[in-house]
């Protein structure tokens, strides 16, 4: 009698065959991976051997094993921190607004842009958007600056327009900046953003249209009925991604945007990370909130996998 093994072992060899054929039929496609997979490998995770600092009092000085172990005393110390809780509240805030006003102002462009019909301007407009994502933080944070200053344009439109009576101290009051940096996002990202939701639409079958075309549909209804469930894949595989980022609001805007008065509005986790593992020289407090972030972001991304994966959405994994 064939054990199961066996019966098993010449499909498992047929499929080992197939893929070294498949892999031979696609060296140049492999060769050309190579350089990322190395960059990968060099400054994702070589690094990660770094994080047994975080169980040490490390100190440079020393050499890495004749630091002493302190076991979870470094994350003991970072959860009696209130400036830790202060800095997840703002990392997770900015995130938030970041994702839901960054997300939805590219489907609508996106929509909006696949509405043009004159190429011309449709391209001035693409190209306008997305120029934004080449700029430097340093200079939209300047130009940020000039324009929300009490003596800013925007203090003096909304002040033409009778919104307010008098100039608001946008840079100055924290309850505002979690929303300046949403703004600041989406205008410098927006148009970046919507070139994939742009080619998700592109893909859509033109006949589902000319379907919708013939049972009376207009341009609205077939943005509603048509081109959002086209994209709805798309969407739930940024949202998972994106998800999975949400420990990462940002360290350039609010590094660069914050002041001593902002200081409990505007510190993120990366720059908690930066203020004690290189200001204060306690390299190994700041590797355990690092390790907290990271863990944090995986179970986050897993999460809204499995969410997706219950609703039967297209998932990651």
């Amino acid at each position: 009698m064939v054990s199961v093994t066996e019966r098993n072992k010449p499909r498992n060899n047929a499929g080992a065959r197939t893929a070294l054929r498949t892999l031979l039929r696609q060296r140049q496609l492999m060769l050309m991976s190579v350089p990322m997979l190395l960059y990968v490998l060099l400054f994702n995770y070589a690094p990660l051997w770094g994080w047994i600092t975080a169980f040490m009092d490390y100190k440079p000085s020393r050499a890495l094993f004749d630091n002493p172990w302190v076991g979870f005393a470094n994350f003991e110390w970072l959860f009696h921190q209130p400036e830790f809780y202060l800095a997840i509240r703002n990392t997770m805030a900015m995130s938030a607004i970041n994702l839901v006003f960054g997300t939805a102002s590219s489907i609508v462009l996106a929509l909006f842009l696949n509405e043009i019909r004159f190429t011309p301007f449709k391209r001035t407009v693409q190209t306008v958007t997305y120029l934004p994502h080449f700029l430097s933080w340093v200079i939209v944070v300047g130009l940020a600056q000039s324009m929300f200053a009490t003596d800013g344009v925007v203090n003096h439109a909304l002040m033409a327009l009778h919104v307010i009576q008098k100039p608001a101290f946008w840079l100055g009051e924290g309850r505002y900046f979690w929303w300046l940096v949403g703004v600041i996002n989406v205008w410098k990202e927006v148009g970046w953003n919507s070139i994939i939701y742009l080619a998700a639409i592109a893909s859509i079958d033109p006949t589902l249209y000319e379907a919708a075309s013939i049972d009376g549909a207009g341009r609205f209804r077939k943005m509603i009925s048509v081109t959002l469930p086209g994209v709805r894949a798309t969407f739930f595989v940024l949202l998972i991604m994106n998800i999975g980022h949400l420990m990462e609001a940002g360290f350039e805007i609010q590094y660069l945007m914050g002041q001593n008065l902002l200081v409990d509005w505007s510190q993120t986790i990366d720059i908690y990370v930066l203020k004690y593992g290189i200001t204060q020289g306690r390299y190994a407090r700041a590797t355990a909130a690092g390790i907290f972030k990271s863990v944090v972001s995986i179970v986050l991304l897993y999460g809204a996998n499995r969410i997706a994966k219950r609703m039967d959405e297209t998932t990651l994994m």
